[in-house]
């Protein structure tokens, strides 16, 4: 399967208009966002919690976390954030797209609408 991104609004939800925006890469095999630590201070977001991540390779790494609000195509959600280092690839997990009813279509490499948002 190829790559797909998107470009992804993260915003302070105490002040919705300190926000940052990047292009995403679309990860159904991440389970949140991962934002470049250094935007997310630049927009007022700091670190409320650890929480361990599994990487790709199986070792477990202790990440900061915060909540944001997430807006991409015309769609908001509020989610998990974890602080990336500054350098980082930004993520946008399945997490995100879910509560918002958009998955990947793997034929087309895109994302879609689903008709409902899935409560089951």
């Amino acid at each position: 399967m190829g790559i797909t991104q998107v470009t992804v609004a993260v915003c302070n939800p105490a002040d919705p208009e300190k926000r940052w925006e990047g292009l995403f890469l679309v990860d159904t095999g991440a389970t949140e966002c991962l934002v470049p630590g250094n935007q997310l201070q630049k927009i007022g977001i700091a670190p409320k919690g650890k929480r361990q991540y599994e990487l790709a390779d199986g070792s477990k790494i202790d990440m900061d976390i915060a909540v944001a609000q997430v807006e991409f195509m015309g769609e908001m959600v509020g989610t998990t954030v974890i602080f990336g280092k500054d350098d980082v690839e930004p993520i946008l997990g399945v997490t995100a797209l879910e509560s918002v009813g958009i998955e990947i279509d793997p034929k087309n490499q895109r994302l879609k609408r689903l008709p409902a948002v899935r409560l089951k």
